[in-house]
């Protein structure tokens, strides 16, 4: 993708970043049970469509980031799945 694609597809996002190849967000809830409900819920996402971010969590804090590993790009999947993640919220 150029980065007029990767501009205009970032746009359609909720507070979603750029950068490294990758595009991340950060999510904040309650307690560590409900940061792994959420995960939970992106892991299902992730298998649906076959395409898996990188994740960190930290007790109440989750860090999503996409990317298309095989090519260490942004692809059209990667806004994809971040745009199913951010109907969660």
């Amino acid at each position: 993708m150029n980065l007029q694609e990767i501009t205009q597809e970032i746009g359609k996002l909720k507070n979603w970043s750029l950068g490294n190849n990758a595009i991340t967000k950060n999510f904040e809830f309650k307690d560590f049970k409900e940061s792994m409900d959420f995960v939970s819920k992106v892991g299902e996402i992730a298998e649906s469509r076959s395409h898996h971010p990188d994740i960190t969590i930290n007790y109440n804090r989750v860090k999503l980031s996409l990317t298309t590993h095989s090519i260490n790009e942004l692809t059209k999947k990667d806004f994809e799945v971040a745009l199913e993640i951010d109907g969660l919220d």
